[in-house]
């Protein structure tokens, strides 16, 4: 992507922001994993600080609690809750898979998909976001590279979330690490449906990374050990919107 092309994105997702008067175009995403900081009642107090977090910025944060924390989560704290995974099996002889239908009625919005910890085949990455839209919740597949991110828009996902999986849990934002895959991945997708929106992954942590994300062309991002396992889980969530 050219120097102009860039700066020409970032002109007018900056000015979408400045006419709205507010930050609800940008959309973060917590990935709790099975990080103990995430699990039972601290996916909950997760949750809470994304909700504070989310009040008082205008910005739009979910969370992702492992499965069987979804129905305490979504019941205890109002956001957006997603599943960390879903199959595209029905109902029926399907023992182990997640249905969707199970999710959906214990509260989640939508649910990642092919998140590179749990890797998918591309006709099982079709189903399931089939799966979410038939069930009109929001479906984000996850990626690797450039390639992956286009085939994955031609399903139509709400988001797709570039993450270099090398990054992942490093705390080098690939913003910095690989700004190229994040402006290529946004042009490829563009190209394909330009109403899949590109979350950014891996390694992200401060206000800075999330600038910088969105200085890329990216809509938000996807984020798990560094608010998860913070100190302070509320103030880092305080530190990644401050730039925006």
């Amino acid at each position: 992507m050219s120097t102009e092309t860039a700066e020409l994105i970032n002109y007018h997702f900056f000015l979408s922001i400045i006419q709205t008067g507010e930050n609800m175009s940008v959309f973060i995403l917590l990935n709790c994993k099975t990080y103990d900081e995430g699990t039972g009642p601290n996916a909950v107090k997760l949750a809470e600080a994304c909700r504070t977090v989310a009040e008082s910025s205008g910005v739009e944060i979910a969370i992702a609690p492992q499965i069987p924390d979804i129905f305490r989560t979504a019941n205890a704290i109002d956001i957006p809750v997603y599943s960390q995974h879903i199959d595209g099996a029905g109902p029926g002889s399907k023992t182990g898979h997640i249905y969707v239908k199970s999710i959906k009625d214990a509260g989640a919005v939508g649910s990642l998909i092919n998140h590179s910890e749990r890797r998918l085949t591309l006709a099982d990455i079709e189903a399931a976001a089939a799966v979410l839209k038939t069930n009109k919740m929001k479906s984000v597949i996850c990626t690797n590279n450039v390639a992956t991110t286009a085939a994955a828009a031609v399903f139509a996902p709400d988001y797709v979330a570039i993450e270099p999986p090398e990054l992942i849990g490093s705390g080098i934002p690939v913003s910095k690490a690989d700004p190229g895959v994040v402006t290529d991945s946004v042009e490829a997708v563009k190209k394909i449906n330009p109403n899949v929106k590109v979350l950014c992954g891996a390694g992200i942590s401060k206000g800075e990374d999330l600038k910088a994300a969105i200085e890329l062309g990216a809509q938000g991002v996807l984020l798990a050990s560094g608010i998860v396992k913070a100190k302070d889980p509320t103030d880092a969530l305080y530190d990644l919107v401050s730039l925006i």
